[in-house]
């Protein structure tokens, strides 16, 4: 299993779709996901530490979670198939671990409510992932961290903007679910 972290959460310009963008830990190697809006708005949400009303589905879950004194130890990003990206959230529930079945953006909203880390597995990584170019860099901020200092040269810029254009918007490819 390869941790990762949250980069950034992209809105595309030609549809509704969002996409999460998963970056392994100390390395320029990034995992794009597709998820859709309200997925996307929960994770925002979450990262941002905004206050809402009442508990928003996730909020929910996390909740449920604490009453039942279940801790989620880690969520994995397991599989991709038929274009198709499958998670787990493992649970530990009174000294027993427990896996259980999840779409990736429904995992990654709870990790970032409870503050567990986020891997994907290696064979998803192999088969997914994207690298820039030697010499240039997709970095930003990462989610959530406002206070950094960020750095961006031209150089950066244009590794991002190939890897925009890399990408098919209007048709969602290794999406997380059908729309």
């Amino acid at each position: 299993m390869i941790e990762v972290a949250i980069n950034s959460i992209r809105v595309s310009l030609m549809s509704q779709n969002r996409i999460v963008v998963l970056q392994e830990k100390g390395v320029e190697r990034y995992l794009p996901i597709w998820i859709g809006p309200f997925e996307a708005d929960a994770m925002t949400i979450a990262l941002q530490n905004m206050d809402v009303a009442r508990p928003l589905t996730h909020d929910l879950l996390s909740n449920i979670l604490e009453v039942l004194d279940a801790v989620v130890k880690r969520v994995v990003v397991t599989e991709l198939r038929e274009e198709t990206y499958y998670a787990e959230i493992v649970l530990d529930v009174n000294g027993r671990e427990i896996a259980v079945d999840s779409r990736p953006s429904d995992a990654i909203a709870l990790a970032i409510r409870v503050q567990a880390p986020i891997f994907v597995a290696e064979e998803v990584m192999e088969e997914s992932a994207v690298v820039p170019e030697e010499g240039l860099s997709l970095s930003t901020k990462p989610a959530g961290r406002e206070s950094e200092e960020i750095t961006t040269s031209e150089e950066d810029l244009g590794a991002f903007a190939d890897f925009i254009k890399g990408l098919d918007l209007d048709t969602p490819t290794g999406s997380e679910e059908s729309y």
